[in-house]
C-alpha cells in the first residue's frame, strides 16, 4: 500500500479512537469543563473523519487506492 494511503487509513483508525475516548470521557465526566473537552474532541474527530473519507474516495476514483 502506498504511504499516502497508509496515512489516510491510519487517520481513520485514529479518529475512531478519538470518538471512543470522547464517548467514554463524556460518560465518566464529573464537571462541565470535561464535557466541553470531550465535545470538542468528538467534533474534531468527525470533522477529520469526513475529510479523510473524502480523500480516500478521491484516491479510489483516481485508481490510486490499493
Amino acid at each position: 500500500m502506498k504511504a499516502c494511503n497508509k496515512n489516510i487509513k491510519k487517520t481513520l483508525l485514529l479518529v475512531e479512537k478519538m470518538i471512543e475516548l470522547a464517548n467514554q470521557g463524556d460518560g465518566d465526566r464529573e464537571d462541565v469543563g470535561c464535557g466541553i473537552l470531550y465535545g470538542i474532541l468528538r467534533d474534531s474527530a468527525y470533522r477529520i473523519k469526513k475529510i479523510a473519507e473524502e480523500e480516500k474516495n478521491a484516491h479510489m476514483e483516481k485508481g490510486k487506492w490499493d
